[in-house]
């Protein structure tokens, strides 16, 4: 969670000094489907369900792509000035969630670890709507919502610091990709954020860094996240907002969590 309430800090920045303890900190997670799809099956997650790339949110031939239903959207972009100001303006006058227990509609995580959006993101996507289902009991992820389910955020957070099997699984995913990893310590800007459909057919925003989870609204009992209605209400909400304040140049990837096509 960001400090814009003033009493948290950033996970994105580094906020060790000389006469503070050094912040835990991941190895930034790499955007990509086959990365993230390991990671979440290593943790319990069915081989039912992948991450696929999304190449287009207007164009039905490329959509036609991306197997069905959707359960959840990844959303991943880089941390601009738009994002914070419009965070701090609707998380402003909200109180800090406190929910917890059975009755929650999503399960929400707080961020506390620096560069752990990445994995905070693939909880959200797994452990929500449809594909919690897909999890069965007796694995780390089973495990992880059974022991969120009863504690406020504050709890939930301390519970994924102090989890080996989060943090090996993390480890594991970070030395893969295409790419060479960044240090634990590096600053990076990128940020993920998820879009989730509940039992109850709203579509939720998840991300770490706001107060609470929050509810962009009601879908039809069809819709899937990348319908066009839950399209509207997210992702293409989310981009129109930050191409008013960045301009043309902003630049996104996402990626949705669906059948696998194994």
């Amino acid at each position: 969670m960001a400090d814009s309430e003033g009493s948290r800090a950033d996970p994105h920045a580094d906020n060790g000094s000389s006469n503070q303890p050094k912040k835990q900190a991941f190895i930034p997670l790499e955007n990509n489907p086959e990365v993230m799809t390991a990671l979440v099956r290593k943790l319990g997650l069915s081989s039912s369900l992948a991450f696929h790339d999304v190449y287009s949110i207007d164009e039905p031939s490329l959509l036609e792509f991306v197997p069905r239903p959707v359960h959840a959207l990844l959303l991943v972009f880089p941390v601009t000035s738009t994002y914070e100001d419009s965070r701090r303006t609707e998380d402003g006058p909200s109180p800090e969630y406190s929910g917890s227990g059975s009755g929650e509609e999503v399960i929400w995580f707080r961020q506390t670890i620096r560069n752990a959006c990445g994995m905070i993101g693939l909880l959200h996507s797994a452990c929500n709507g449809g594909a919690r289902e897909k999890i069965a009991p007796s694995t780390d992820l089973g495990t992880l919502i059974d022991n969120a389910l009863p504690l406020d955020p504050d709890a939930r957070a301390r519970l994924i610091e102090s989890s080996p099997s989060i943090a090996r699984a993390h480890a594991s995913a970070a030395a893969q990709g295409d790419t060479a990893a960044p240090a634990a310590d590096d600053n990076v800007d990128l940020h993920f954020v998820a879009f989730v459909k509940s039992a109850e057919n709203n579509l939720w925003e998840l991300d770490g860094r706001r107060k609470g989870p929050l509810n962009r609204g009601k879908l039809e009992d069809e819709d899937d996240v990348l319908s066009e209605k839950a399209l509207d209400m997210g992702v293409r909400r989310f981009l129109k907002r930050e191409m008013e304040g960045e301009g043309n140049e902003l630049r996104f990837s996402l990626v949705a969590l669906a059948p696998s096509m194994d």
